[in-house]
């Protein structure tokens, strides 16, 4: 069988392949240092500063662990009502992925199938804690790779020559 430019068709082994081993909790920190005040109904709308980080891990020659982490805080002027912090992991395997589509794929594809479990979990805490869930608006991925690829090529035009 041919593909639509007349060159062969790869066999089923060759062709990409994009999959999750799976996904937990690396680490995960809830506080609520000022308990039971914190709880008592407050006329103003907390300040939530929220933030997210990726990371990845190679394993193996397919395996490669991405975590993606969020710190959020929400406070009234200076009291600090809520604090958490949130390593959601998975372990993806890629296989047959073109190098130059892995970068992508580990940073925005990855965290992109993991922050809906990390929302949950985050919006079950916070309730859980006495709050009304925090419920984080979706992320853009894709702004966030482009804006480290940014910073990553900034970073290697100011790097020494050799």
């Amino acid at each position: 069988m041919t593909t639509t430019n007349g060159g062969p068709e790869p066999a089923a082994d060759e062709l990409p392949q994009f999959s999750v081993v799976t996904q937990y909790i690396k680490d995960f920190s809830f506080e609520n240092p000022n308990s039971p005040h914190s709880l008592i109904t407050a006329k103003q709308t907390p300040k939530i500063d929220v933030q997210i980080n990726v990371k990845a891990n190679p394993l193996s020659d397919t395996d490669i662990e991405v975590i993606l982490t969020i710190e959020g805080t929400a406070q009234i002027e200076e009291n600090l009502l809520f604090g958490f912090e949130l390593a959601f992991a998975g372990v993806f395997r890629l296989q047959n992925v073109p190098q130059e589509s892995v970068s992508a794929i580990v940073l925005i594809e990855c965290p992109r199938l993991l922050f809906p479990f990390a929302r949950e979990i985050i919006a079950t805490t916070t309730r859980n804690g006495g709050f009304p869930p925090l419920l984080l608006e979706p992320v853009d991925f894709v702004g966030l790779y482009r804006q480290k690829m940014s910073e990553m090529q900034a970073a290697g035009a100011l790097a020494p020559q050799n």
